[in-house]
């Protein structure tokens, strides 16, 4: 009796890792961490940002073509720069009958140097009413490892 009472003990403790290590990789696929102070006030640098994505392991969470308005926050591959971009869409424009965003930082003076397109998204932050869901500061643990 006792061996099988130790082995559901055993069976529970795997389970217990086995869902913490789920929602681990489901949770980090849903923070960016915020690179440069380009979006302060709304953020700053060392911030993380939870977002939803268009694609988190095969499901899309929202489309980057409809679901993407003026005043959102997204995160997009840029053309300029290396790493993921976090920055405000300030306009959405018909270019050559495709859809394009026109996006900023809120604390740079200029736009993006180029019009977004919806594939280039790859997720926005959350908004809780007309709050951004941030977690201040806890990247800057990740900023440090990846020398930035």
């Amino acid at each position: 009796m006792n061996k099988q009472k130790s082995n559901v003990n055993l069976y529970k403790e795997i389970l217990s890792y086995a869902v913490i290590l789920i929602l681990a990789v489901l949770l980090s696929a849903h923070l960016s961490v915020v690179v440069s102070g380009s979006m302060e006030p709304s953020f700053y640098r060392g911030d993380i940002v939870a977002t939803e994505n268009v694609d988190t392991y095969g499901i899309q969470e929202f489309n980057p073509y409809t679901d993407v308005n003026v005043n959102d926050v997204v995160v997009y591959n840029a053309k300029w720069y290396s790493e993921p971009v976090i920055h405000r869409v300030i306009d959405i424009q018909q270019i050559n009958g495709s859809k394009y965003y026109i996006i900023k930082g809120d604390n740079n003076e200029v736009q993006d140097p180029y019009p977004v397109s919806p594939d280039q998204i790859k997720s926005k932050v959350i908004k809780i009413g007309n709050s951004l869901l941030i977690i201040p500061k806890l990247g800057y643990i990740t900023l440090l490892f990846r020398g930035l």
